[in-house]
């Protein structure tokens, strides 16, 4: 035995990822490599007090989870234990071997059926309807493991709980299968599809920087590495409240205690702002924090992006948000050192960057199974934690080639108190080609030509630092010193977000293409009057500076008065 591995002698017919129950206290493991009849056992728990000779009991199954009504709303530990459970049965600490069902057995949820008796069907086969929430119909889907049959019997509608038969499936072979309203299924497995599509939809955030010059789609992959302090779980947290997802996994994978007890603790708060109704109707928290076992923060992800697999497959878009992966890779690496194996680079595993592909592989855009044709996404965002803020470490060069957008946290900007702290020169989004029409469709005509001039400015301001930095800015022309002051409202009067202010911390598509062409209008307009010979403080008056940096908190009903901000240009002109 070594910390969280277990090795186990004399037992036959196991099988890789096999969960197994360790000593008299039944304390949970998965089989993670078989020799012959010696079994190596990654434990979920702490191992002390174990010793040779103890018992190892095989299950027969592998490490799953539980999926059905009453998953919104809950919050689990990394194997999908309910905290709330594990609290009122051992207090503020959890002690080894004790078990929880993952969904509440005796809680009732009223069933809607929507097939009848007689009716074929197949996998993902929509058989009924629970109300979840307030806002949410749970979808009871034929299991993927149930290829197709003919319903023999279905409930009528009525109140059943998540282990009672709502349905018998008559197989071609002639088996009957009982359908309840949950099923299990295994986490290191990817649940099937019938078509993984290209994406084409953005994942609305309502957070200018990402949207307008870094967006992601729905069902895309995304990275947000940066050193620590620089806002990583602040970015996510704006996710979660603000993008235009129907549900939010939010995997917390070895974050500190105290950042994960403020999370608990605020998230049930929150107000969803579309709805007005707790946020938490639409979420699921897992909590698996630095002081909790190393193996299970390994498998938090795998439970995480399986719960948000089931919820795409009812045609929803869901966002998981894992904080952070890097400590998903430290679990990694040191179950591979117990084992033994031959280390990587900086000691990670040999398999490190495929199973950080495997991992962000399972997110997508996908025709869902069924014969309704319903379309689901799953997108995923991972920060990454890299030791001193270097980016060329193992995890999130691993990442990088895998994710399409980089969010790149600059602690600068965060010292600053300029959030999100992303660095605009160093951020990139892949899907920019595939998302073209869509901001000319929501945005407007000409969103792409505005955000390519926005962005060309601030790389020459880039530039013109470097000369201020030697010279000074009077050396400057009026033209690169009216530059510059445009440079600043984009980044002071744009980019920079108040999470505290509600008209602020989200800002809609078409407020955001507003707001950016009338400060595109402002320097073409303002250009034309420097060649005729203004000056640039002539131009930027400190009470139209001041009137810029309220375009922010202009509401979505009032954005004429943009226009009123390029008519003073003119009159200046």
């Amino acid at each position: 035995m070594a910390g969280p591995l277990v090795v186990a002698q004399g037992i036959e017919n196991a099988q890789m990822y096999e969960v197994v129950k360790i000593g008299n206290e039944k304390i949970v493991g998965e089989v993670i490599r078989v020799q012959g009849d010696n079994v190596f056992i990654q434990v979920y728990e702490e191992t002390y007090g174990i010793g040779p000779g103890e018992p190892v009991y095989l299950t027969g199954s592998p490490l799953s989870v539980q999926l059905g009504p009453g998953l919104l709303s809950n919050i689990y530990d990394g194997i999908q234990r309910p905290l709330s459970d594990l609290s009122a049965q051992a207090g503020d600490f959890i002690t080894r071997g004790i078990e929880s069902t993952a969904l509440d057995a005796q809680k009732k949820w009223h069933f809607l059926p929507l097939k009848k008796a007689g009716q074929k069907v197949k996998a993902g086969d929509v058989l009924g309807e629970v109300q979840e929430t307030a806002l949410f119909k749970h979808k009871i889907m034929v299991p993927p493991f149930l290829q197709e049959g003919v319903i023999e019997q279905i409930a009528l509608e009525g109140d059943y709980n998540v282990q009672e038969t709502i349905a018998q499936i008559k197989t071609p072979q002639g088996t009957i299968t009982n359908v309840q309203l949950s099923h299990r299924w295994p986490i290191r497995a990817p649940r099937p599809v019938a078509k993984k599509l290209t994406p084409s939809l953005a994942l609305l955030t309502g957070q200018r920087v990402i949207d307008t010059f870094f967006p992601i789609t729905k069902g895309g992959t995304g990275c947000v590495p940066g050193p620590f302090g620089s806002g990583k779980t602040v970015v996510q947290h704006q996710l979660a409240k603000w993008s235009d997802a129907d549900v939010v996994i939010f995997v917390g994978c070895g974050e500190r205690g105290n950042e994960m007890t403020d999370l608990l603790m605020e998230f049930p708060e929150l107000r969803d702002p579309k709805t007005g109704r707790p946020l938490m109707e639409r979420t699921v928290l897992i909590a698996n924090t630095s002081n909790m076992p190393v193996a299970a923060r390994e498998a938090s992800v795998y439970t995480g992006i399986t719960i948000g697999e089931y919820f795409r497959d009812m045609g929803y878009s869901v966002v998981l948000l894992a904080d952070s992966t890097s400590r998903w890779a430290e679990a990694l690496r040191e179950i591979s050192g117990r084992l033994e194996e031959m280390p990587g680079d900086e000691g990670y595993p040999a398999y490190l960057g495929s199973r950080t592909a495997a991992f962000y592989e399972r997110a997508g855009y996908v025709q869902c199974l069924g014969d309704d044709n319903r379309e689901g996404f799953l997108t995923v965002v991972g920060a990454v934690s890299p030791p001193g803020g270097d980016l060329s470490e193992p995890v999130t060069q691993n990442t990088l080639r895998v994710t399409k957008v980089f969010w790149a946290l600059d602690s600068a900007l965060a010292y600053k108190r300029h959030f999100p702290a992303i660095n605009w020169l160093n951020s990139y989004s892949l899907y920019e080609e595939n998302l073209k029409a869509f901001f000319e469709k929501r945005g407007g005509l000409n969103f792409n030509d505005l955000k390519k001039k926005a962005m060309a400015i601030l790389q020459k301001e880039a530039e013109l630092q470097e000369i201020v930095r030697l010279v000074g800015v009077e050396a400057l022309s009026q033209q690169d010193q009216f530059l510059l002051e445009i440079s600043r409202i984009i980044r002071e009067d744009f980019l920079h977000q108040n999470a505290f202010v509600d008209i602020d911390a989200f800002t809609s598509l078409k407020k955001q293409y507003l707001m950016l062409k009338t400060i595109i209008d402002i320097l073409e307009k303002g250009q034309n009057a420097i060649q005729a010979g203004k000056s640039a403080k002539e131009i930027l008056s400190p009470q139209l500076k001041e009137k810029i940096s309220r375009m922010k908190l202009v509401k979505e009903e009032q954005t004429e008065q943009f226009f009123l901000l390029s008519k003073e240009i003119e009159q200046i002109v």
